[in-house]
């Protein structure tokens, strides 16, 4: 059991890779602080968790809100007596030709994705440099961290952005006993996603980009996360960890 007496505070926690982080986080534990933007969903995750045996709270978060953020983060802290671990995993992306992007979504996808990221980090930082406390924050990348894709440009931007936040944040915290590193799904199998599984052409150009000729599972990615924020990760920060199933490798010819 990595994370007995630990407490996570998960973004984007009602589904995906949040929900799946989350249940195995407290097979490990851990408390869970489900925060996500739907709070019957995040109710519901957090549910599943008391189920297993878990011990979970659902809040409901709006990322790009620093004063909710602030004060959700307070409740989670009053709630388990204690917060050790932010898990930032709050995201949406667009899938639109860079022509026809306008300003609203392009400013939608950065507000959640980049600016969403740092007040959820931030307010975690100041929490921990606070009840001086050693903290974890592992943030949700992504392989368009360190390459792209067709019409994806405000998400490829943001996601190019986590790798610098993590970086940046890493060598500013590191003083502070604060790691910080990130982790870089390729194609996982999850509600946003499911459209690409829609037929079996779909399916194959998925399989096809990944080395492994398969996608990955949110367990995949859950196991990474916990990973980084355990203690067998204690030299790592500022690592941006790619779980993708060789899609970054190379490609098939």
């Amino acid at each position: 059991m990595r994370f007995t007496n630990k407490t996570v505070f998960i973004t984007g926690a009602a589904g995906g890779i949040g929900r799946q982080t989350g249940l195995s986080f407290a097979k490990e534990g851990a408390n869970v602080a489900v925060s996500d933007l739907d709070f019957d969903m995040a109710s519901r995750v957090a549910k599943e968790i008391k189920s297993a045996g878990g011990n979970a709270e659902p809040f409901k978060l709006d990322v790009t809100n620093q004063n909710e953020t602030i004060e959700n983060m307070k409740n989670a802290y009053e709630h388990f007596g204690g917060l050790d671990i932010a898990f930032c995993n709050a995201g949406i992306r667009e899938i639109v030709s860079p022509l026809e992007l306008s300003i609203e979504e392009w400013r939608k996808v950065i507000d959640i994705n980049v600016t969403g990221v740092f007040i959820t980090a931030q307010t975690f930082a100041k929490h921990c440099i606070e009840k001086k406390i050693k903290g974890n924050i592992v943030i949700t990348s992504s392989t368009l961290s360190v390459t792209s894709a067709p019409n994806r440009c405000a998400y490829t931007a943001s996601k190019h952005a986590t790798a610098g936040i993590t970086k940046q944040l890493a060598v500013d915290l590191a003083k502070y006993d604060i790691r910080v590193n990130a982790i870089g799904p390729g194609v996982i199998r999850t509600p946003l996603t499911e459209r690409y599984f829609q037929d079996e052409e779909a399916s194959q150009k998925v399989r096809n980009l990944h080395a492994m000729k398969r996608w990955g599972e949110p367990n995949e990615i859950s196991s990474a996360v916990l990973y980084l924020a355990s203690d067998e990760a204690s030299f790592c920060t500022g690592t941006n960890l790619i779980v993708d199933g060789g899609w970054t490798a190379g490609k098939d010819w």
